[in-house]
């Protein structure tokens, strides 16, 4: 496929915004404001004559983590949002406006809000008042907190006065410094809460409005729950005055689940890290922070994670197996012996972690011992791991012979299972994909 030209992917893209917006919202909107009789060649020449006006929400939402009133005006601080599509919908767009730009400001510690938006021209005049422009400022506050918000931004940068009275929340479990490769360094220090101070709520409700924009599928969590355990990653910073100051760099929740008689399983629930200190180490640093923190309570189980994403399960196999590594029973000489019970006593013993995830480790470490290029060694660490993501079809086969010995019939249920010619296709294909996400890890331990 041809490589398409700047200019080109962005024309193609505001051609594709355009098609999944809805023309009919467009229509709808021109019959409710507008007295006229429109014929329907008029209304879509009409349509066409706005087609500019419907605008990319990820370039046009900007966002900033304000330290100083100075970084008002400083667009190296702008960051834009992954995703709009739990804000503006599917389409992710704004109709209306001309040269516009949404303005979302944070102060870097606290997390005061403001919202704004500046534009060129909008829709209104241009059709003198016969369409009107989406109310951006009116869809956003929609999705947060009642009254966590400012629109005037003189009242907003009244916060910053006392900004830096700012402290941390709840009790500090570790600190991190991350030097860059200019010899600079920066401290990082992480946090856990889990009491109802109505001030850290009142803060957690400003924190937890990222994810609409940074995590798919995201929803806010009930804060009266008292199962829910926060761990919030500050940096420590001197501000002009030479003063130290703490901003917000992100956050991970977690849920105390009961086990019987009197245990409990936390399941790690959402884990953000803001965009200006990705790629810093944060996320590991606050998984090792976390599983420190339950590994020395008797009463916990094991340590789970609510539904992860790639991302996330990557970086939990990483922290896992760098773990592990150090256990007795994952040392070369017993890794290359096979999988075995033992291991997963001594990894829920010690890291608190659940026989699946346990698999998972041994698999990748077992290849971090694998000497690839042993044409025998390599074939017998591919055959045991197709093994394991055999098993479910495997299984699934066993089940089918069972019924066909009671004369029960199993057609409709071999037509939905593939042929074995298509499950090796299938299975290789798997195969191919988790070696090279192990890989991947590997060479992050190896780094």
């Amino acid at each position: 496929m041809a490589t398409l030209s700047k200019k080109r992917k962005r024309t193609s893209r505001k051609r594709l915004l355009f098609r999944r917006y809805n023309y009919n919202h467009i229509l709808r909107a021109k019959l409710r404001g507008s007295r006229k009789k429109w014929s329907t060649i008029n209304k879509m020449a009409q349509i066409q004559e706005y087609q500019d006006l419907v605008l990319d929400a990820l370039e046009t939402v900007q966002f900033k983590l304000i330290r100083d009133k100075t970084d008002i005006n400083n667009d190296a601080l702008i960051f834009h949002p992954a995703m709009a599509h739990q804000i503006f919908g599917e389409s992710e767009t704004i109709f209306g406006y001309q040269g516009l730009q949404v303005r979302v400001l944070y102060t870097a510690g606290p997390l005061h809000i403001y919202l704004g938006i500046e534009y060129e021209k909008r829709v209104n005049e241009i059709s003198g008042g016969e369409i009107k422009a989406d109310d951006v400022v009116a869809t956003i506050a929609q999705s947060l907190p009642d009254g966590c918000y400012f629109i005037n931004q003189d009242e907003f940068l009244k916060t910053l006065d006392k900004a830096d009275k700012f402290q941390p929340f709840g009790e500090k479990l570790s600190e991190y410094t991350q030097r860059g490769d200019d010899g600079s360094e920066r401290l990082f220090e992480i946090y856990q809460c889990d009491y109802k101070l109505s001030s850290f709520l009142k803060f957690f409700a400003r924190l937890q409005t990222f994810i609409l924009w940074f995590v798919d599928a995201a929803s806010y969590i009930d804060t009266d729950d008292a199962q829910w355990c926060y761990f919030i990653c500050y940096e420590k910073y001197k501000n002009k005055d030479g003063q130290y100051q703490y901003a917000t760099a992100g956050y991970t929740t977690v849920y105390e689940y009961y086990a019987y008689p009197q245990n409990k399983r936390p399941r790690i629930s959402q884990m953000l890290i803001l965009p200006p200190f990705q790629k810093l180490g944060l996320a590991t640093q606050l998984v090792e922070t976390i599983y420190k923190f339950y590994q020395s309570q008797k009463n916990v189980v094991d340590i789970t994670v609510e539904d992860p994403s790639e991302d996330f399960q990557r970086l939990r196999n990483f922290v896992d197996a760098k773990l592990c590594k150090e256990l007795k029973c994952f040392a070369r000489n017993e890794i290359i012996k096979g999988f075995n019970k033992e291991m997963v006593r001594e990894a829920r013993e010690a890291l608190k972690l659940n026989p699946r995830q346990v698999r998972k480790v041994y698999e990748l470490l077992r290849l971090y011992y694998t000497n690839v290029h042993d044409e025998k060694e390599y074939r017998s660490y591919r055959l045991e791991v197709k093994r394991r993501l055999n098993a479910v079809y495997y299984k699934q086969l066993k089940d089918l012979q069972k019924m066909e010995r009671f004369k029960m019939d199993t057609e409709m249920l071999r037509a939905r299972l593939p042929s074995m010619k298509q499950r090796i296709e299938q299975l290789q294909e798997e195969y191919v994909l988790i070696e090279q996400d192990y890989k991947n890890t590997i060479d992050k331990l190896r780094a």
